[in-house]
Parts: structure tokens; sequence; C-alpha cells
């Protein structure tokens, strides 16, 4: 379920609108599974993910030479801690469909803050926290490392344009949990999805298969299609 945590910074309106970009198979197994999956957080792409910024590492590294485990602790960490990411923008972005679809059969989901921490209700064997992540130059900026989550909470300037949010899990408390590539965890669907939109440059075809599917799968989620690609008007 989610915990609040003073520690983490969240947009103040509830409302705040999200998204989630993704392809036909990875919705359909959130759909059938009701489970939603997270990242570990050293899986990324950016290998920076869950790292510290050179300023911080330096102090970290001084740290260490009396205790050397302690440097240790936070490189592996990363393999405790999984991460669901989602996008802030009360619109529609097309660079997201571009980077986060596959081909023209993607699909975006629409959600809120305030939806986002509803649909964790179900989740009763790990903890989620959401936070806000904060862009920094990693060469010059400090990240603080008071508390545990804030290494996840942090990226480099050239990923402000993915306005990030993201739902943090760590299973570094239990023991007995190894992560391969990451965690599903219970979500409830109805609260989580707001509205389904069908991507931009897909097919009529596809946006009827993606309702009949949803439809047989016992949804009834509103359904649109992108204005992305709607007709000009001159």
């Amino acid at each position: 379920m989610y915990l609040n945590n003073p520690n983490i910074k969240l947009p103040d309106d509830p409302d705040t609108i999200i998204w989630k970009y993704l392809d036909l198979s990875k919705f359909l197994d959130l759909l059938m599974s009701r489970k939603l999956f997270m990242s570990r957080s050293d899986k990324f792409e950016d290998q920076y993910e869950g790292t510290f910024s050179e300023p911080t590492y330096e102090e970290i590294r001084k740290l260490s030479i009396d205790n050397p485990d302690f440097l240790k602790f936070y490189k592996t960490h990363r393999e405790k801690v999984a991460i669901s990411s989602w996008h802030i923008n009360e619109y529609e972005s097309f660079a997201m469909w571009q980077i986060f679809t596959q081909n023209s059969e993607g699909l975006a989901i629409q959600s809120t803050i305030g939806r986002l921490q509803n649909a964790l209700a179900p989740e009763n064997n790990y903890k989620q926290y959401i936070g806000e992540v904060n862009y920094i130059d990693y060469k010059k900026e400090y990240i603080p490392f008071d508390d545990m989550f804030f290494p996840f909470l942090f990226k480099r300037k050239s990923f402000q344009y993915e306005r990030e949010v993201r739902i943090i899990s760590d299973v570094a408390e239990k023991s007995n949990i190894t992560l391969n590539d990451g965690l599903k965890i219970n979500v409830d669907l109805s609260q989580l999805i707001e509205k389904i939109y069908i991507h931009p440059k897909s097919e009529n075809w596809y946006k009827n298969l993606v309702i009949q599917l949803v439809k047989q799968l016992g949804f009834d989620f509103t359904i649109e299609k992108s204005d992305l690609e709607s007709d000009i008007l001159i």
C-alpha cells in the first residue's frame, strides 16, 4: 500500500494528471494479472539510476574509509529497489509516444496522483512510496543521503523532458527476496486507470481491437484515440 514519506516531494494537487505509455503486450499483462510491473532500479537504460552525484559520492567515499560496508550498502541497494515510472503532463506528449512505445500499436494510461495513491491499496506484501523526480547537474550538485530513497529521486538534467513521478518499493527489509528483472504489485485497476488513449498513428481496427479485448476482460474503461493526428482545419 501507499505510505506517505514527508521527505519525498509530490505535486500538491492530487488531481495532477499523469501518464504511462506502454505497448499492448504490457498493457494486457497489467489487465490480466491485475498487477503492476516495477522494474529493478539498476535495470533501467540510464546507468545512473539510484547512484549519487559526484559531490555526494566524494562525501560518502570519505565516510567509508573507516566503514567500507557503508559504500558497499549503497552499491548493492539498487538491486533491492523497484520503480514504476509515470509522466506528469496535462496533455499527451508526442515525445513520450515516440520514446516509450515500440510502434503504432502502443497505448497510454491516463491517471492522477491521487488515483495512483489509491490504486496501491490492495498491495500488502510491499510498501510503496510515490515521489517526483528532481533533475540536477551530477557534476556540481549535491544529492542528500539522509533518506534511503533520495538516490532514486534524482536524475541528470538531460532527462528533464521525462517530468517523472515514480512509485518506489524497497524490498531490502525482506532478506529472503531477490529481485530479478523487477517486481509485480497488486493494484486496483479501477483507480489506476482513468482513461486509455490509443496511439496517434494507429489504424481504426487497432482501436476496435483494444476496445474488444478490454471488454472481454471485464473492464469498461473510457478508451479514446489520441487527437495528436486529428484532421487539420485548413
